[in-house]
């Protein structure tokens, strides 16, 4: 009898404890983050070459209002499509802050260590150091700065749960 209570309390739980669609849902957010990532590069791209190019910016202030215009956008993009059960505070803007700046010395470091140290063709040590920075700064942004409390982290995957069809729920399948 008292496994008939447990059955339906454990049902929808993985073997790590979390419910069984939150690895899904942890996907799906980290597919949107890469999404928003690639529009911020190619809006960063797109300010700093039109500061350079027509107005005759320098290079390096060029570059950083084309990294803040990029930072804006992600942090927009994130905080309303990527990280939407997230109930911000006053300080998601300045732990999103701190994070992308975190992410730009990652960056940098690394771009550095991989032209300077291990002779990596400029564009291939870019590649290797955005895929790592991309890693490192979704952990950060969903552990962080779009963190949910522990009510809401259940609340999102039961949300996402309810979008199973019936036999895989039943079946214990995702």
């Amino acid at each position: 009898m008292s496994s008939e209570r447990e059955a339906p309390q454990n049902r929808g739980l993985s073997v790590a404890g979390r419910p069984a669609g939150a690895h899904r849902a942890i996907a799906v957010q980290f597919i949107k983050f890469g999404i928003v990532g690639i529009s911020n590069t190619l809006l960063t791209l797109v300010v700093y070459t039109v500061l350079l190019k027509v107005f005759g910016v320098w290079y390096l202030a060029a570059s950083a209002i084309g990294f803040a215009a990029g930072a804006t956008n992600g942090f927009l993009l994130n905080r309303r499509w990527t990280f939407r059960e997230h109930v911000g505070d006053a300080l998601t803007p300045v732990r999103w802050a701190i994070v992308q700046s975190s992410g730009l010395g990652i960056n940098e470091g690394l771009l550095y260590l991989f032209v300077g140290q291990v002779h990596l063709d400029k564009l291939l040590a870019q590649v290797c150091a955005t895929a790592v920075v991309t890693l490192t700064t979704f952990s950060a942004n969903r552990a962080w700065t779009f963190r949910m409390h522990h009510g809401e982290h259940h609340a999102a995957a039961a949300e996402a749960a309810e979008h199973v069809p019936a036999d895989a729920a039943a079946s214990g399948r995702r």
